[in-house]
């Protein structure tokens, strides 16, 4: 499946057993030698009442993360289109905590509700001395300014000029693990059209640089509305295509309304 290009290996881990090592996933993420994605996603049974599912992710270099949007959407619709549940409002435990799920089937979209952003630096986690709408820190010898926000996983955001002359594939894996981002970073180059539209490009976190990321999407406009750039609700458009964001602030939840695209289905002998 994919989300406006971010692509997954989505595995139904309730009817058959999956043993998720980091030499399966990155054998299963292999473009060359296995099927190909940026990202495993794993259906199990909830470990919470409050839950329908339980939603993993994986990211293609074997590693586990909290949070992804774009997968978000298309759990949404594999769950539902295959049976698993009857009902167009789910709420999916992740790592990071619970997250609601809402198919509108008139236009083929899925909405998540991708919970309150923390800004506070420690739950990120960032090092920083106290909170802030911005934070410069030291990247190859020179000074970025950046929001830190976490979506359930930390992201990183750059203001540029024009996204595609950003140095994304040489500031990303710089940024992505700077020393004050002790687990890591997702970073986001957003460049600012007018306050309801954005063009960003990611680099994520263990993956590199995907096609759209809806975690970066939100932690994107949550730091545009923060500086007072931004207005929700903010179309951000990814390399892959748009998704439309919307935040009232403080401590009001992100709601991320985009496709979720089935490309083709098959087995595996792992």
């Amino acid at each position: 499946m994919h989300g406006l290009g971010n692509d997954f290996v989505v595995i139904d881990g309730i009817n058959q057993s999956f043993q998720p090592s980091p030499d399966v996933i990155r054998f299963l993420a292999n473009r060359r030698f296995g099927v190909g994605c940026d990202q495993v996603l794993l259906i199990e049974p909830p470990q919470t009442s409050a839950a329908e599912f339980r939603y993993r992710i994986f990211n293609s270099d074997g590693g586990e993360v909290e949070q992804c949007g774009n997968g978000a959407r298309c759990f949404a619709r594999y769950v539902y289109d295959r049976g698993l549940t009857q009902n167009t409002r789910i709420p999916v435990e992740t790592m990071s905590g619970l997250i609601e799920l809402n198919l509108e089937h008139e236009h083929d979209l899925v909405t998540v509700n991708m919970g309150v952003p923390v800004l506070e630096p420690a739950q990120i986690p960032f090092v920083a001395d106290a909170l802030a709408i911005s934070y410069s820190i030291d990247v190859d010898g020179g000074r970025q300014e950046i929001s830190a926000v976490s979506m359930g996983n930390p992201h990183a955001v750059l203001i540029v000029d024009n996204v595609d002359l950003a140095e994304v594939n040489h500031l990303g894996p710089l940024i992505e693990s700077h020393p004050r981002f002790p687990r890591r970073t997702n970073v986001g180059f957003m460049q600012i059209e007018d306050e309801h539209r954005i063009r960003l490009r990611v680099y994520e976190r263990g993956a590199g640089e995907t096609l759209a990321c809806g975690t970066g999407a939100c932690a994107a406009v949550v730091a545009g509305c923060i500086q007072g750039r931004l207005q929700s609700p903010v179309t951000v458009s990814l390399p892959g295509g748009e998704l439309v964001i919307q935040w009232n602030g403080s401590h009001n939840p992100v709601c991320m309304t985009g496709p979720a695209t089935h490309v083709f289905e098959g087995q595996i002998e792992l």
